[in-house]
């Protein structure tokens, strides 16, 4: 496996001194900072309804409180990725983490929903300088099959963050009151964003490469980049509340404006050291691995969004319960991350492909549980089959970023990372603005039957998925082409 093969490094990290004895240390730190960043992508979901009614929020303000960190996280990860590789990644961390607690203060103490959506993509924005420093630095600090466990228990991060997010969401508008409430989802980040910063400094490994420091940042770069990210994201998580067809142009402008920027990538590479190495593209296991994640998380991340609204909306849930009912796809996800961490040296993408067909069984098992048992007792029935999407979950992400990466050199890991999630990023909006528009166009037409909006929905949900699957299996025919 190429995941284990060394590709450079700091002083510190891996280099003739060893192993830097405190990596998992380091990695504690990054952990607990991805987990405060991930969490706000699905806590604030149930946030919204208390939201709504303590700050008599319009519908475009609550859709801005979502999709205005969406889309804020989306435009910083790549150039965020490339300033930590080049001045190194602890200093971007560190940014990130302070700039991220401000703006968790500034929300928590919203005045107003407009002041509540400003503070949204500041934190959003910090969010994206915070996530590609964790991948960069687990490509620093980790060789072989340590690399994969750590990027097993970075996996097992994003899988509880994502579920957990509207159980501990319920719990703390439950202490706090249905008015006030979300603000406590805001002030619980403020703690950890403290300690966050204080163990950085003491852990994280410090310094860049002096070769990385005298290169530019690319700023034509950084600028097309932004434009065509923000081209083909803004129709999508503004679907809801931006009416007319003609807002679907701005993705066909965005994809020109990509083109734009991958011409200029190829130019300027030709004589400096572009923000976006293209030639990463040209290593099969990059490229299958960056598509593979951006369909996952079109499926993933639109799950709990139709899940919640189902329940609360259609069944009579409170958010605590809603939240409750999530958990179990948090319990399969966590322990079979760790796992594949482990094994994924050892197996390679068949154990993706494997993790996948779960994911699919699970969803179909969902559906079939909504049809069987109907009303209030669905979130029992809804318990084993998320623990089966769960467990194949943790068999997807960990692993799908461990191949994603394995033959990236450590100098561009930050940039490399960034690409990745912003294909996530991506992916997200899609799978939220196509799963959403079908669930809401049912609810419509169906006169408020959200059951019948929830299994058709969910049936989009099981397409991006079973695409995944399909590009997994390519990459493993293809491998075995090449490797008979």
């Amino acid at each position: 496996m190429s995941a284990g093969a060394p590709s450079g490094g700091t002083p510190g990290a891996h280099g003739r001194e060893g192993p830097d004895p405190r990596r998992w240390k380091a990695l504690s730190v990054c952990l607990v900072a991805g987990f405060m960043t991930l969490l706000d992508v699905s806590i604030v979901n149930v946030a919204l309804p208390s939201v709504r009614a303590g700050l008599h929020a319009s519908p475009s303000d609550l859709q801005w409180v979502v999709s205005g960190y969406a889309l804020a996280l989306g435009l910083v990860l790549v150039p965020a990725g490339r300033f930590g590789d080049m001045r190194g990644r602890r200093t971007a961390f560190v940014f990130g983490v302070t700039m991220f607690t401000l703006a968790s203060v500034l929300a928590g103490v919203a005045p107003g929903s407009r002041w509540l959506v400003v503070a949204r993509v500041v934190q959003g924005a910090a969010g994206g300088v915070i996530t590609p420093q964790i991948s960069g630095l687990i490509q620093q600090l980790f060789r072989g099959a340590e690399r994969g466990r750590a990027f097993g228990l970075f996996g097992a991060t994003v899988g509880i963050s994502t579920a957990v997010g509207p159980l501990l969401g319920g719990l703390l508008i439950q202490v706090g009151g249905h008015q006030e409430g979300w603000r406590y989802v805001f002030y619980v980040n403020v703690p950890i964003g403290v300690l966050a910063v204080l163990l950085a400094y003491r852990y994280l490994p410090g310094g860049s490469p002096e070769y990385r420091r005298r290169e530019s940042m690319d700023p034509v770069g950084v600028l097309l980049l932004a434009a065509g990210i923000s081209l083909t994201l803004l129709p999508l998580v503004e679907a809801h509340q931006w009416h007319g067809q003609a807002r679907w142009l701005l993705i066909p402008a965005g994809f020109l404006v990509v083109a734009g920027f991958t011409g200029w990538e190829r130019r300027y590479g030709r004589r400096h050291d572009p923000m976006v190495d293209l030639s990463l593209f040209r290593m099969r296991s990059y490229a299958l691995g960056t598509l593979l994640g951006t369909l996952y998380f079109g499926g993933l991340t639109a799950i709990f969004f139709i899940l919640t609204q189902y329940l609360q909306e259609g069944v009579g849930y409170s958010a605590l319960q809603a939240g409750l009912t999530s958990t179990a796809f948090a319990l399969g996800s966590a322990p079979s991350a760790a796992l594949g961490g482990r094994v994924v040296a050892r197996f390679g993408r068949p154990l993706v492909a494997f993790g996948l067909v779960l994911v699919t069984v699970g969803l179909a098992a969902t559906d079939l549980a909504v049809r069987l048992v109907p009303g209030h007792e669905v979130g029992w029935a809804l318990a084993a089959p998320l623990l089966v999407a769960g467990l194949g979950n943790g068999m997807v992400i960990s692993p799908n970023q461990t191949l994603a990466l394995s033959q990236v050199p450590v100098a561009r890991a930050g940039a490399a990372g960034g690409v990745l999630q912003t294909g996530q990023r991506i992916g997200s909006a899609i799978g939220i603005a196509a799963v959403g528009s079908a669930f809401f166009t049912q609810v419509a037409s169906t006169h408020g039957d959200y059951t019948v909006a929830f299994r058709h929905a969910l049936l989009v949900n099981i397409a991006f998925v079973l695409a995944a699957l399909v590009t997994a299996l390519i990459d493993v025919a293809a491998d075995r082409r090449s490797h008979p």
